[in-house]
């Protein structure tokens, strides 16, 4: 089991009680990495009825596609947007690009090699993200990235968000959980970055449920996850059912303590690329916690400094959580 040391505050650098995606970037490249997103023009398997329709029932995909994000622009066109608004901002250097919206994989390899090149084409761009989905990633795919990776960085980003079947088939994923363990056991050993994405707080789940996907996902061979709140956003079928009965959502403190107890039990050596969503005013119908992400990522950070913990401190390689047996938290 792991253990904090309290020497340093912890396995991680200092100040900080989890792994944090973004300085392992920074050590890699020598400085900091920022993702360009793109709109490469796909839909998703659960929306052209290859496996279903309507999509996942959360999903508003203009709820957070950020402006540089185009489809009606070429990808190229976009990267160099993206980037000179990045340079312009932030004094950017290197940049990841992200495809994004939709399933960037949900296409035949033909077509999906000449956007991938034409944003690798940059000599700024230090490799790609892919945003997929467990069953749309082939072994004649992950061979081109895995011989692409050899050269540049390669991230595939499973969407998953729950290991719990009813959950997957409630929100019309159109897999299973075990569709993508197969997905992982395929892509792992090809020096491919792998990643996943996992909402918290489906009002259907319980406590025990949602930490146990902590314990069911760091074995898995993941180099980073993302870390979601349910939130309930405009022009999705979850809103249509919020509005006839509302969900119980979270609350914001209620939240920071559930992510600090998914931390505690979760892998050290996963990077953590998000904590919690975010979408505009605009479109989000529910929860409004009024915090901007610092506020958000100091309250997890001070939980887990007033527990005395972080990432792992209760994870151990068995998978069994100690944590459960002498605390209710």
């Amino acid at each position: 089991m792991h253990r904090l040391s309290r020497a340093q505050g912890g396995p991680f650098p200092p100040g900080r009680r989890y792994n944090a995606f973004g300085t392992y970037l920074r050590e890699r490249f020598g400085c900091r990495v920022y993702k360009v997103s793109v709109d490469a023009g796909f839909t998703c398997p659960n929306r052209d009825g290859t496996v279903a329709v309507g999509g996942c029932t959360y999903c508003n995909n203009e709820s957070f596609r950020p402006g540089s994000a185009d489809r009606l622009l070429p990808v190229a066109e976009q990267v160099d947007r993206g980037i000179a608004y990045l340079r312009s901002r932030y004094g950017a250097i290197k940049f990841i690009v992200y495809f994004q919206p939709f399933t960037n994989t949900h296409a035949p390899l033909e077509r999906l090699i000449p956007l991938y090149e034409s944003a690798l084409a940059h000599t700024d761009v230090a490799g790609l993200s892919v945003g997929t989905r467990p069953d749309c990633v082939d072994d004649e795919k992950l061979a081109w990235f895995e011989e692409t990776a050899r050269r540049r960085f390669i991230m595939i980003e499973y969407g998953l968000q729950s290991v719990h079947d009813a959950t997957l088939a409630r929100i019309n994923r159109g897999h299973d959980y075990r569709c993508w363990q197969e997905a992982m056991a395929r892509s792992r050993n090809r020096g491919i970055w792998l990643g996943t994405h996992v909402i918290l707080g489906f009002p259907w789940e319980t406590r025990a449920q949602i930490l146990q996907m902590a314990a069911a996902l760091s074995p898995a061979g993941l180099n980073s996850i993302k870390l979601h709140h349910l939130h309930v956003v405009r022009n999705t079928s979850m809103a249509a059912e919020h509005e006839r009965n509302p969900y119980p959502l979270l609350g914001c403190t209620e939240y920071i303590e559930l992510v600090a107890d998914f931390l505690e039990r979760l892998n050290p050596s996963i990077c953590i690329e998000r904590l919690f969503g975010s979408a505009p005013e605009s479109q989000l119908l529910g929860p409004h916690w009024g915090k901007s992400g610092a506020e958000m990522r100091r309250a997890i950070e001070e939980t887990l400094s007033g527990r005395k913990t972080c990432q792992g401190y209760f994870w151990n390689a068995h998978g069994d959580d100690p944590a459960s047996r002498g605390s209710q938290r």
